[in-house]
């Protein structure tokens, strides 16, 4: 059988199979997605981090993980993308009210305002990780059984951050082509129910539908509606119920060397269904070197896309260069 022939028959069955998943999902309610769960053991998810691992890939002493797959020439195909000279913020505001979702809000002081000068100055406090604040993960913001990305000993990191693996490394910034997967988009609906997990089925479901093709070293965001359901139902504990990526997509990202993953909370679907606490979180930073974007804001995003039907654009990000920060609150750019 000729090659191209037979790997088109396999394209037709995947997608066939890919398209009869999509079918299956949609068919049933929310309620059921939540309670949908794929439980994953210990030994399975151990397999997981020994088969996806990028430690060594780019040398012993690496530092920036998967950002290596964003090139010189992965850049320069990405600020081709550019037509329409649009830009679109992918930051929620920041959150100035404790809340649920908010235990440690946004503090932002005055200074300056006794008449003695002409200028007014402003001081901010932010504790950015957590499920509130658009914030950008170095690789040293997790550790499994004692160890970081490239096999780092978390012994590392001390109270003046981490010795290794720290956000600093990305200071030069993030430029390379952002791809948007609106999975409530895919099901129909304005925003995903609490606890719906998103399998790799899906994922693919969103690259046959849309005809785009994720690839090595493109940023890529998955959207679960979770800003516009707090503003439509107001704030939950997201750490507890919400939906989100199941610990498989981890191959799914790994397959296609994705260097950047964000979604607008922790991308974790919780609960989990496994013992370990933000499994996909370990095995995106720990086991493959993949930073993550955490609480960015699709809905603006969202919007955007799809009136252009483009689900490709521009990604820019700037993270504060802090020596021994575990992350960096930042505000990434989509430009269309």
């Amino acid at each position: 059988m000729n090659n191209n022939y037979g790997r088109h028959n396999r394209t037709l069955l995947v997608g066939g199979l890919t398209l009869a998943c999509l079918v299956c999902l949609n068919s049933i309610d929310n309620k059921t997605q939540a309670q949908s769960l794929r439980l994953i053991n210990t030994d399975t998810f151990d397999t997981w981090m020994r088969e996806l691992s990028n430690w060594g890939r780019w040398g012993d002493d690496d530092q920036l993980g998967t950002l290596n797959l964003i090139t010189p020439e992965k850049r320069r195909e990405a600020v081709a993308l550019v037509t329409d000279g649009v830009s679109v913020s992918l930051a929620h505001n920041v959150e100035t009210r404790s809340a649920v979702d908010n235990p440690r809000p946004f503090d932002i002081a005055i200074i300056g305002l006794n008449g003695a000068g002409a200028s007014v100055m402003d001081q901010w406090t932010v504790s950015y990780h957590g499920y509130a604040h658009t914030h950008l993960d170095a690789l040293c913001h997790f550790s499994h059984q004692g160890q970081m990305f490239n096999g780092v000993p978390n012994t590392s990191v001390t109270v003046d951050g981490c010795a290794k693996l720290a956000i600093d490394n990305f200071k030069d910034g993030i430029v390379t082509r952002g791809i948007l997967i609106d999975i409530p988009q895919l099901r129909g609906v304005d925003f995903l129910e609490l606890g719906s997990p998103i399998y790799p089925e899906e994922l693919e479901a969103w690259e046959a539908k849309m005809g785009i093709n994720v690839q090595s070293g493109d940023a890529v965001f998955v959207r679960t509606g979770r800003w516009g359901k707090r503003e439509a139902e107001g704030p939950w504990d997201v750490g507890s119920h919400v939906a989100g990526l199941h610990a498989s997509t981890a191959r799914w990202f790994r397959d296609r060397d994705v260097a950047v993953v964000g979604t607008d909370h922790g991308a974790d679907v919780h609960p989990s269904g496994m013992d370990v606490s933000h499994p996909l979180h370990i095995l995106l930073l720990v086991a493959m070197g993949t930073p993550i974007f955490d609480n960015v804001d699709l809905e603006d995003l969202s919007r955007a896309a799809d009136e252009r039907g483009r689900w490709e654009f521009l990604l820019t990000a700037a993270p504060v260069p802090v020596p021994g920060g575990t992350g960096s609150p930042l505000n990434p750019i989509a430009t269309f």
